[in-house]
């Protein structure tokens, strides 16, 4: 594949696919199990794409490695996602660490996806690539854009740094507002629409490589330390343990397979492992710096 394509679609396609899972799979209108032999996967337009190809394809492989049909569940925000991962109505998503660890008593890892060979990632502070600032306190006053109030690297990462300055986004800028996607949040500094944003390191990696010019538009001010990549996550109570566990195996199977391999080259991921809870730490820390400052 050329670095002129992406999923099969040149950049200028790309560019017009990478806003929104919902309107590219069958959202279904009930959640109850209607099949019990069905296997429900939730995703969010926060982290994924919606290129079908890519869909289709995660679809057929997961069916087809675990031997049962697999349901893709799109909900707008990972706060929906989790509602139905905890009320046990779908057997797993790909979430954030965020609400991971706001609800590790709740929910258990199925596998997390590893990127450049680690199962980590970093949040981005970005700005206008012409912008004088340095640092955080530089962006007092500005319109900012994050992407979900549950992403670890959209919205937290920058919410416990201001708390570790005693304030918050409400006071510390001069207006805030969710895009509900990484590259809307690239999108929405690059066009001016916001003076900074806050965004997926690895998102903004892979749409740099494949749209230079939209984040050539921008400049990275901060990155964080390295945090736990958002994971593949169940109810603790599994709807069907033999089915978690199948799910489980195929994700973590899935560079060792042909067409898995072609599913995480779409991804640019090296592929999915087991990771104990204690990856996520540290942004348990900074959930907790966030509740202690209020």
């Amino acid at each position: 594949m050329s670095r002129e394509t992406f999923f099969g679609l040149n950049r200028r396609a790309f560019a017009t696919t990478l806003v929104t899972l919902a309107t590219s799979i069958v959202a279904y209108p009930h959640t109850s199990k209607a099949n019990p032999a069905d296997i429900r996967f939730g995703l969010t337009p926060v982290f994924l794409t919606s290129d079908l190809e890519l869909l289709d394809r995660l679809q057929t492989y997961l069916s087809l490695a675990t031997g049962a049909p697999i349901n893709l569940i799109t909900r707008r925000t990972y706060q929906e996602i989790i509602a139905l991962l905890i009320s046990r109505q779908i057997d797993a998503a790909w979430i954030c660490g965020y609400p991971y660890v706001m609800h590790a008593t709740e929910l258990q890892l199925v596998a997390v996806p590893q990127w450049r060979g680690e199962p980590l990632y970093q949040s981005y502070l970005i700005v206008d690539a012409d912008r004088r600032a340095d640092r955080l306190a530089d962006l007092k006053g500005d319109v900012h854009a994050f992407s979900d109030p549950d992403s670890n690297s959209g919205f937290l990462v920058t919410r416990a740094a201001l708390a570790e300055a005693h304030t918050r986004p409400e006071t510390f800028f001069g207006r805030t507002f969710f895009t509900y996607g990484h590259r809307n949040v690239i999108r929405a500094v690059a066009s001016g629409l916001a003076a900074s944003g806050s965004v997926d390191g690895y998102v903004y990696d892979v749409v740099a490589e494949m749209e230079p010019e939209l984040t050539a538009r921008t400049r990275i001010l901060r990155r964080s330390e390295w945090l736990g990549f958002p994971p593949i996550a169940a109810p603790r109570a599994a709807l069907d343990k033999e089915y978690l566990a199948r799910l489980s195996a195929a994700l973590l199977n899935m560079s060792e397979d042909a067409d898995g391999r072609a599913i995480l080259a779409m991804l640019r991921l090296d592929g999915f492992v087991r990771e104990d809870a204690a990856l996520f730490d540290t942004i348990a820390a900074k959930a907790a710096i966030v509740a202690t400052e209020g």
